[in-house]
Parts: structure tokens; sequence; C-alpha cells
């Protein structure tokens, strides 16, 4: 799996993180996991035509005791399994690395 990782954190930094993904991301089924939607510009030619089928399209946030994982594999909500699945190009990786740092920033996690 490709995957951004960023670790130790402190355990108090990923308590806040935490609080703000119950807030600003979907909830994923999974414990301390979430999934960050992918704006509908950012989708490739496959994955818009298969939206109203398998979207939205998202990646998975997951948080350990002093981590925080980025998983780069975009996904259908809507389907297990499709090939629309996909890993990031470019401009997808781009904008959710984008969205971890402010994310970070804003709450002034340092890493």
């Amino acid at each position: 799996m490709r995957a951004y990782l960023i670790d130790e954190l402190n355990p108090t930094d990923v308590q806040r993180l935490a609080s703000h993904l119950e807030t600003t991301a979907l909830k994923a089924p999974v414990a301390d996991m979430f999934w960050l939607e992918i704006p509908a510009h950012l989708l490739s030619a496959e994955q818009h035509k298969h939206v109203a089928q398998c979207g939205p399209f998202v990646c998975s946030l997951e948080i350990g005791r002093d981590w925080l994982k980025v998983e780069l594999l975009l996904r259908g909500r809507g389907k297990l399994r499709c090939s629309c699945i996909a890993y990031a190009d470019q401009n997808q990786r781009d904008w959710i690395l984008d969205q971890v740092d402010t994310m970070l920033a804003e709450l002034d996690i340092p890493v």
C-alpha cells in the first residue's frame, strides 16, 4: 500500500487531531479511521464516469497512538472493487498532502 506516514507525534497532539477529524472528516466504520473526500475536479476520467455507482471517492486517514497515516489509494465508498479504484495521481496526491499539511498547521502540530 502506498501511504504517507507522519510518526513520532505527541499523543496529546494526536488526541487534538482526532477531535478535529471527528468534526471535519467523514468517520469510517473502523475505529480511528476517517475518509477525506476528493473534490470532483480532481477525479480521473474513469472516476468521473463512475461517480454515480462508486462515488464519492475518498482516501483514508488513520490515526494511532503517535502517528497519522494517509493511504494514497483512492476508493469509491459505493463499491469495494472496481476499475476506478486507483492510486492517487500527481494532482490528487498534491491535494491530499496539502490538506494534511494545512490541517496540521492549523492545529499547530509540529511535524
